[in-house]
């Protein structure tokens, strides 16, 4: 199982701009320099906590400050830009990074985002399609290029000068494309079986209970069945809050029981957002219970894994035997409330406890 790490990220309201910005880069340089495989990084253009505008320029800032982690948009909200601008500034993050970047996208799924860009009205989804469809159209032809959809014309065909090289569009470092991520945040969601048919990868989001991450394996099998491909666990990545500490003590502290963790204010935000927006049934067992029944400890206990290394390499192996095996596992970002414990859990998470929840894994594999 492989260790990346996502980061939406969520800082508390009061917190400096520049200040949470700048402990967003530390913490992705960190996760390089520890050996993770990724690190996703999120884009919100209307919201103070998760900060980020553009993920793609964010993670412009961080090309010559890391060395082998592949950097990846987590994700590029597609319903919001034109495909044309994406296409080329994606290109060139990509030749940036000399081919360690991942294509994360989405619809984008806050309606103050969709309010302010003046597309609330608009099928957002549908949008997303067209645009990720045109990306792909424009990376794999010549100019001049002639797409046409129904939210967007993409032509260059009246100024080409492919002497001057005028009306070209850069195409990516990695051909034909960067591998293509989609965050996968319903039960039995039909876009993971989408993202199966395409050839693309899913993330499973930490805010669903698991009981609902486990309908997204064979939803994703499905879609690369249907593509005549044989479905791989090693494609599937599952995204988890966990916290490693010394103690047990200090672990259930910072990860829960105080007031100020920064768990307990990530869930508390991410739980009213989606609650608002109707989408409170990832955090129910039971998905015809009323919004009401939510109750913010009773979801750190469902969602957040916190202890020892000992502790915290069970909770892990109990989680995989209760969803399914997955190659992936993908540390979800918090706030630094705390700058020493945050750094040290994920240091414990990438030196003490993947190697042994792998040895795990191994001697249950050797033993079928």
């Amino acid at each position: 199982m492989d260790l990346s790490f996502f980061t939406m990220p969520v800082h508390p309201l009061h917190r400096n701009y520049t200040e949470t910005l700048k402990e967003d880069r530390e913490v992705v340089i960190l996760a390089d320099r520890l050996g993770y495989k990724d690190a996703f990084v999120g884009e919100h253009v209307t919201d103070k906590a998760e900060n980020i505008p553009n993920s793609a320029t964010f993670l412009a800032s961080l090309v010559s400050d890391t060395r082998t982690i592949r950097l990846g948009t987590g994700t590029s909200n597609l319903s919001q830009s034109h495909p044309a601008l994406l296409a080329g500034q994606i290109a060139m993050l990509d030749h940036l990074l000399e081919g360690r970047f991942n294509f994360g996208i989405s619809p984008g799924a806050l309606p103050s985002d969709a309010e302010a860009l003046g597309i609330l009205e608009k099928d957002r989804n549908e949008m997303f399609v067209e645009c990720i469809d045109a990306i792909l159209a424009l990376w794999a032809s010549d100019p001049p290029y002639h797409v046409a959809g129904k939210h967007w014309t993409i032509s260059t065909r009246k100024f080409t000068d492919l002497a001057l090289g005028v009306g070209y569009i850069a195409k990516p470092y990695q051909q034909p494309h960067p591998p293509i991520f989609g965050t996968v945040v319903a039960p039995y969601s039909k876009g993971i079986v989408a993202l199966g048919e395409r050839g693309w990868f899913p993330i499973s989001a930490n805010f669903l209970y698991p009981r609902w991450v486990k309908t997204h394996w064979p939803q994703f099998a499905e879609g690369r069945k249907k593509a005549g491909k044989t479905p791989d666990p090693a494609d599937w990545s599952v995204a988890k809050s966990v916290f490693v500490a010394a103690d047990e003590a200090t672990a259930r502290r910072y990860a829960k029981d105080d007031p100020k963790s920064p768990y307990r204010f990530y869930y508390s935000q991410i739980s009213k957002k989606l609650i608002s927006a109707g989408r409170g049934q990832a955090f129910k067992d039971d998905a015809n219970a009323p919004d009401s029944s939510i109750a913010i400890d009773a979801v750190l206990d469902k969602l957040v894994i916190c202890g020892t290394v000992e502790s915290v390499i069970d909770q892990i192996l109990a989680f995989r035997e209760e969803i399914g095996d997955f190659g992936t596992l993908v540390y979800a970002g918090h706030d630094w409330l705390d700058r020493d414990l945050a750094v040290r859990s994920m240091e414990l998470m990438a030196d003490k406890v993947m190697p042994a929840v792998n040895r795990a894994i191994g001697r249950s594999r050797a033993a079928e």
